[in-house]
C-alpha cells in the first residue's frame, strides 16, 4: 500500500502544510517548532507505518502518528490560549486532527498484530 494513495495521509499532510503557514510570523521559535514538528510526525509515521513490511510495525507506526495527533492538538489549545493561533484557525484544526485520529484508528484495524 503506498501512502500517497491513502486520503488520512493527504489529510494529514494537508494539515501539516496549514500548520506551518499559520505559524510562519509566530516569533516564538520553541513553540513554533514544537507544533510544527508535532504535524510533521503525523504525516510522515503513517507513511512509514503503511510503508512497513511487517503488520506489527505497520501498527506501531499508525500508534505514534496517532498520538502525534493528540499531541497536535494539545499544541493548538494552548497556541488559542496564549494568543499564537485564532480560535477560528485552532477550531478547524482541532476537527481536523479529530477527523485523521479517526481515520488512523480505522486503518490500524486493518494490521492483524
Amino acid at each position: 500500500m503506498k501512502c500517497e494513495t491513502l486520503e488520512v495521509w493527504k489529510l494529514a499532510c494537508a494539515l501539516c502544510s496549514d500548520v506551518y503557514l499559520g505559524m510562519k510570523e509566530c516569533k516564538d521559535y520553541g513553540f513554533k517548532d514544537q507544533i510544527t514538528r508535532s504535524g510533521l510526525s503525523v504525516a510522515s509515521n503513517i507513511a512509514e507505518g503503511v510503508e512497513r513490511e511487517s503488520d506489527r510495525e505497520n501498527w506501531r507506526f499508525l500508534d505514534i502518528a496517532q498520538a502525534s495527533t493528540a499531541e497536535l492538538k494539545t499544541q493548538i489549545y494552548i497556541g488559542m490560549k496564549i494568543g499564537y493561533v485564532t480560535r477560528e484557525t485552532g477550531v478547524k484544526w482541532v476537527k481536523e486532527c479529530d477527523r485523521i485520529h479517526m481515520m488512523i484508528r480505522s486503518l490500524k484495524r486493518s494490521f492483524r498484530v
